[in-house]
């Protein structure tokens, strides 16, 4: 259970981070109590990852082979690579920093899955533009009947509510569905864990992050990641959500954060607002190559430290 530590302590913070993109806008904006939102996004985020977690898990094990220690340092990497883009305030990516830690090992083993890194690398830029044009076509055919429903403004409220709720089980789902692997995918290829317990451990690990620490996080980043109404931050939740499970069926764990920003630059694009600033996008591009790179440079830094040693002198 030792070994694991790591990796639970990942989980925790990828939910507590990562649930601001499900349930933060609503919860900012008082649409959905923090209660409800934290009950709903626990219970499928273990779905996602019992049912749908598998996908990730078997891309992100075949990426290089290791043993038990070397699972640990990748999650003790991909942990501290997190805490580290926290505090210096740049956007959080968990799958990044799990991968460059992995890239890590398998540089030291000298077995690499370049296919399988190709692939990822890929779905990591197509992240924000899949949330883009996922965003694009959901606020046009959503708002095509919402402005046409015979509701007045009470129902609508109701209506947008309801739907927020929804909404977020699914982004809940997506996320455990996708971000699993991140957690516990190492310690399935290094044959501590079968797919299913590895799969249930992360869920929860996650989950316990979204029921203990999430709130804070849900309050303030859903109002500075999204300031839109409520409508189109509904829109925001349903495009990440849609991109996020269509790469966990491609077996891709990617991130959630740049999957919600390419999602508000598509309502920006359709509705002529200037929703993401430049610094934002630039924070982001940031994070894309520093993330992988600290992590993978923190994995080769634990691991040699943990093989130093001590030579009596003559």
């Amino acid at each position: 259970m030792l070994s694991l530590a790591g990796a639970i302590f990942l989980g925790w913070s990828l939910g507590a981070n990562d649930a601001a993109n499900v349930f933060g806008t609503a919860v900012s904006s008082r649409m959905i109590r923090f209660g409800t939102a934290a009950a709903v996004a626990s219970v499928f985020v273990v779905l996602g990852a019992a049912v749908s977690g598998r996908f990730g898990i078997e891309t992100l094990k075949g990426l290089t082979s290791m043993n038990l220690d070397q699972a640990v340092v990748v999650s003790v990497a991909a942990a501290a690579t997190v805490t580290l883009m926290t505090v210096l305030g740049l956007p959080v990516s968990t799958s990044q920093a799990v991968v460059g830690a992995i890239v890590g090992i398998g540089l030291l083993n000298g077995r690499l899955n370049l296919a399988g890194l190709g692939k990822v690398g890929a779905c990591w830029l197509g992240t924000p533009v899949g949330g883009a044009l996922c965003a694009i076509m959901i606020y046009r055919f959503l708002g095509y009947w919402y402005n046409r429903a015979p509701v007045n403004i009470f129902q609508a409220d109701q209506i947008l509510r309801w739907s927020m709720l929804v909404a977020g089980a699914y982004g809940a789902y997506a996320l455990g569905a996708n971000n699993v692997a991140n957690v516990t995918a190492v310690f399935v290829g290094a044959g501590l864990l079968d797919t299913m317990q590895a799969a249930l451990i992360g869920g929860f690990a996650i989950a316990l992050g979204v029921i203990t620490f999430s709130r804070p996080v849900m309050e303030t980043v859903g109002n500075k990641l999204v300031r839109l109404d409520p409508f189109s931050a509904l829109v925001v939740v349903l495009a990440q959500a849609v991109t996020v499970h269509l790469y966990t069926c491609v077996g891709v764990p990617v991130s959630t954060s740049q999957a919600v920003i390419g999602a508000v630059l598509g309502i920006g694009l359709v509705k002529g607002m200037n929703t993401v600033s430049a610094g934002t996008l630039k924070h982001i591009l940031l994070a894309w190559f520093i993330s992988p790179a600290v992590s993978c440079c923190l994995a080769l830094a634990i691991d040699f430290g943990i093989h130093l040693r001590y030579v009596p002198g003559p």
